[in-house]
């Protein structure tokens, strides 16, 4: 398969923009999100006051990372009072949208790891290093083991994402050697490699939203041609399979899996419509053998 043709059967059919509009929002949410961060430093507008750690917004919405919170608890630090509301807010929030949405629509640092996928297809680098998925839950269990062992939130010192996004706004430094390690990593090292199987911060998301309502669901999925494009551009491919090929196995259409990102990216590619957003709740087991039922009874 031609890496570079990902994508161009739903070009033809439904035209660029709304072959690429879920990867649009995710960009301009998260280009938003830096802009209001900056607008303070940068223009003297102090929409929102703070980082992703911790931010006021028009001196009245407390929000925190709940990941960084519990590190706190962990250190035997407890939080001001705003800062538990925050981290609740945010808690209930990415509860309900699907926790790792997190790393597709807010997270600086996938636009970095992005940028290095598309570049990686571009000049065709082949081969990549093996590291269990699994990985980043055995990290995000050591980051709050040393957070306890030395009474600090000692991962946010080296964790990329609160680096970049603190070095956006007061300047990189030392953060840009981090994140051009990651992005090096994602490069020549390993497909995917950060987000997908190293990363605390989304290991964190995931458990938050493993029972998140909004899901992705293959619900057309007897219309799928098999062209692949859906698994080519999924930063968590092996979540696509139980629900788009499970229907002879009693699998229900919707991605149950925590990681998935519900960045939308496999809704933009597919040419036949076969995925969208829904809930977690509609996933009749049978959907794909009652729409294939539904077609050969239209067809004779």
């Amino acid at each position: 398969m031609n890496n570079k043709r990902i994508g161009a059967e739903a070009v033809a059919a439904k035209g660029w923009l709304a072959a690429h509009r879920w990867l649009l929002a995710r960009r301009a949410s998260q280009v938003s999100l830096l802009a209001l961060f900056l607008l303070g430093p940068l223009a003297g507008l102090w929409i929102v006051k703070g980082n992703l750690a911790y931010s006021l917004t028009l001196e009245t919405l407390p929000l925190s990372d709940p990941y960084v919170v519990l590190q706190a608890l962990v250190a035997g630090h407890v939080p001001a009072r705003l800062g538990l509301i925050g981290a609740l807010i945010v808690t209930v929030f990415y509860f309900l949208v699907g926790g790792r949405a997190y790393c597709a629509w807010v997270c600086p640092v996938n636009l970095v790891t992005d940028f290095a996928g598309w570049l990686r297809l571009r000049l065709g680098i082949k081969g990549s290093a093996h590291v269990s998925r699994s990985s980043r839950y055995a990290i995000l269990a050591m980051t709050l083991l040393l957070a306890g062992l030395s009474g600090t939130i000692a991962w946010e010192l080296v964790n990329p994402v609160s680096m970049l996004h603190r070095g956006l706004l007061f300047g990189l430094g030392a953060a840009s050697a981090v994140v051009l390690a990651v992005f090096a990593f994602d490069l020549f090292v390993m497909s995917r490699g950060w987000c997908g199987h190293l990363c605390p911060v989304g290991a964190f998301y995931s458990v938050l939203g493993k029972w998140s309502p909004l899901r992705i669901s293959a619900s057309k999925r007897a219309a799928c041609n098999d062209c692949m494009d859906c698994f080519e551009v999924c930063p968590e491919p092996q979540v696509i399979r139980p629900a788009l090929k499970g229907a002879g196995k009693g699998i229900g259409p919707v991605i149950l899996a925590a990681n998935c990102t519900n960045c939308g990216r496999c809704i933009d590619v597919c040419s036949k419509d076969v995925f969208t957003f829904d809930l977690r709740y509609k996933n009749p087991p049978d959907n794909g053998a009652q729409i294939t039922r539904h077609a050969a009874t239209r067809g004779n």
